[in-house]
């Protein structure tokens, strides 16, 4: 692929340079650390990965981090998987995520949006104080450090509370959203066994309440460990017998007591979409999350006091333990329960006026459905507030770039647009969002700080301007501290660990472009190989849902036994429209001529629809396990899928090929 793109899309101005924190990070630490003071982001971010104890010390200094004991250095061993972070300390993230009380008690922590579009906000100090109520309740129900505690909850503010509250008394949390259906949430609980569960009655969307009352009871019954359930009446309806009412937990006026837990002590579990087997229970730890989200929303993302932080996710995703970090930085976090799209495709943006969003995250699909809806973000709605637009869970086509500046550029406004790209895996961002460096069409700006993001050949060699394996060559402190029910580690290693020894390989395809930026191309175990040329299905995806008879589109690369290569392209029309020679001759053209002559499909095939995870990803290996004709119960968890009935259609398909 070419990176030459001789001009940014975007510069930052010389002012929101001068006062981005990175810049003043990087002063500080050249001053207390030495750091490099010349060289800007580049050379600060080669430091921090040539010294990367010094870097995570400036780190847990620059941002105040409390260690209630000492810790005796930063990396105790820095093999992976295994490496030792901080040993010796203790310390507490819900206490840090509730610090802004002490200046800002009577200001918004929370502001709660529903499909009313009408923000209700949460002080500092109500936050502060339903958490110490309810972790006072929780000690009291027997709750004790390591402790599992599980939420069947939509993004509201019980939820955070829900999740501070776990974290101050020690204990390791875990949600699901409501949408999940109950052999979904049990496949993911049971593996933990929590002894708590906070759930609603039901919740809205689209619209329309959806009970969730049954699911509940089913939840209850085959949660066996479960020693209390605390009932929140969304819909407002009667707590079931034997649950608690979160209004009789909540109430008291309590300190928070933290307890103060070794800095790898575990925080919380969060879910690999499981695609196949049960999913990956993945833990992450207390400290290595506070640091690593310290960082990356202070410096990346360049959040403060004065900022309000709104992403668009549920708690079954990473987004909103991301999100809830927010706090860590004294911002002001926008929590949103509803449809994306409800009332119209806008909604989001509504949202982002009403509540003064700063920083508003979003999905590149939304991006994209907003453009072919004719939405016009910045002229229909008042978005002055809003500094930066994010995108993630897939990577963000070069016409969302173009879109989202154009959208702001005739209103005036100096749009900074972050297109990031991590994983649940180790909840933040490999690379991504840089406050001080020019924004390239279809591009991440940087890695991140402390991360050695690289792009390997099959021999473990590095590529520039080349597509490779995305590897991470050093440890990060939010990389799991293990897996649940994975005593000896296996899993784990097999999922990161297997292709190249002691390096982390993440199963992306990326290009690191000479220039240092970053370009995501999808998966790298679906990535589409003909005659020697790779591709990775985003780019087929970003070239034929431009064509407005496209709804969405799965592409396919299958080995076949004779040596030869099967790409089908399977297409999910929009209504009215056909697929015609006409329609199919544009679509080959249109991969021809933007991508590459060798990957146009042997097979355009109309198809019902795309199956996508829980989380909103088109499951491209799963369908490419079926298509070669591995059994449907073996090639996909049935949990873990959108929409299961769309599978038989190509595991129809494969009995015909066969």
């Amino acid at each position: 692929m070419s990176t030459a793109n001789p001009l940014p899309l975007w510069q930052p101005d010389p002012e929101r340079i001068a006062q981005a924190q990175v810049i003043r990070f990087q002063s500080w630490a050249a001053e207390h650390h030495g750091a490099p003071s010349d060289g800007g982001y580049t050379a600060l971010h080669r430091w921090s990965v040539d010294e990367l104890d010094t870097f995570w010390q400036a780190v847990t200094e620059w941002f105040g981090v409390r260690f209630s004991t000492p810790y005796a250095r930063v990396l105790g061993d820095r093999s992976m998987p295994g490496a030792h972070w901080f040993p010796g300390a203790t310390l507490n993230y819900a206490e840090h995520a509730l610090r802004a009380t002490a200046t800002r008690a009577d200001e918004p922590a929370l502001l709660y949006v529903d499909e009313t579009h009408e923000p209700s906000p949460v002080t500092w100090a109500e936050l502060r104080r339903q958490v110490g109520s309810l972790a006072a309740e929780l000690r009291t129900l027997g709750v004790r450090p390591g402790d599992r505690v599980s939420g069947y909850l939509p993004n509201i503010p019980q939820a955070v509370v829900a999740l501070l509250a776990t974290a101050a008394v020690g204990a390791v949390w875990t949600s699901c959203a409501p949408d999940f259906g109950a052999r979904s949430v049990l496949d993911r609980f049971q593996q933990v066994e929590p002894v708590v569960l906070f759930t609603v009655d039901g919740y809205r969307y689209g619209g329309k309440e959806h009970d969730r009352r049954d699911t509940v009871a089913e939840l209850r019954r085959e949660l066996p460990t479960l020693r209390a359930v605390v009932h929140i009446p969304l819909l407002g309806t009667d707590a079931p017998e034997g649950a608690l009412e979160w209004s009789s937990l909540t109430s008291a006026d309590v300190e928070p007591v933290f307890e103060e837990v070794p800095f790898e002590h575990p925080l919380w579990v969060l879910y690999s979409s499981g695609t196949t087997g049960l999913p990956k229970a993945i833990v992450q730890s207390q400290g290595g999350i506070l640091v690593e989200h310290l960082k990356q929303l202070g410096l990346h993302c360049d959040l403060g006091p004065e900022d309000r932080f709104f992403w668009y996710t549920s708690t079954g995703w990473m987004m909103w333990n991301f999100l809830v970090s927010g706090l860590l930085t004294g911002t002001t976090i926008v929590l949103y329960d509803g449809s994306p799209g409800y009332p119209d495709t806008a909604a989001q943006w509504r949202i982002a006026e009403r509540t003064g969003a700063t920083l508003y995250g979003t999905s590149a699909a939304y991006v994209m459905a907003c453009r072919k809806a004719g939405v016009h973000p910045a002229r229909d709605f008042d978005l002055s507030k809003v500094e930066c637009v994010a995108t993630t869970g897939s990577p963000l086509p070069p016409d969302g770039f173009r879109w989202l500046h154009d959208e702001f550029a005739e209103s005036g406004a100096d749009l900074w647009i972050a297109s990031v790209s991590g994983g649940t895996d180790v909840c933040s961002c490999f690379a991504g969002a840089v406050p001080t460096l020019p924004v390239y069409i279809g591009e991440l700006q940087a890695p991140g700080l402390g991360t050695d993001l690289q792009s390997w050949d099959p021999n473990g060699e590095p590529l520039v301007d080349e597509v490779g394996e995305l590897v991470v060559t050093n440890p990060m402190p939010s990389m799991p501290i293990y897996f649940w029910n994975d005593s000896d580690g296996t899993r784990y290693h097999d999922s990161y660990f297997d292709t190249y020894p002691g390096v982390w390989r993440h199963g992306d395809w990326i290009t690191v472009t000479s220039r240092g930026s970053v370009v995501i191309h999808g998966r790298s175990d679906s990535t589409l190989n003909r005659q020697g040329v790779r591709m990775g299905s985003a780019d087929i995806y970003e070239a034929v849902e431009r064509l407005p008879e496209i709804k969405e589109s799965l592409v396919i690369g299958i080995e076949q036994p004779d040596g030869g290569y099967w790409m089908p392209l399977f297409v999910h029309l929009a209504p009215g429209a056909v697929l015609d020679d006409a329609l199919l001759g544009r679509i080959k053209q249109t991969i021809r001529e933007q991508l590459s002559p060798r990957h146009v499909p042997d097979e355009v095939i109309e198809v019902p629809g795309v199956p996508h995870t829980l989380t909103g990803k088109r499951i491209e290996v799963p369908v490419k396990r079926l298509l070669q004709g591995t059994p449907l119960e073996k090639a996909v968890n049935p949990g873990s899928i959108d929409n299961l009935g769309l599978l038989t259609f190509y595991e129809e398909l494969a009995r015909k090929r066969a």
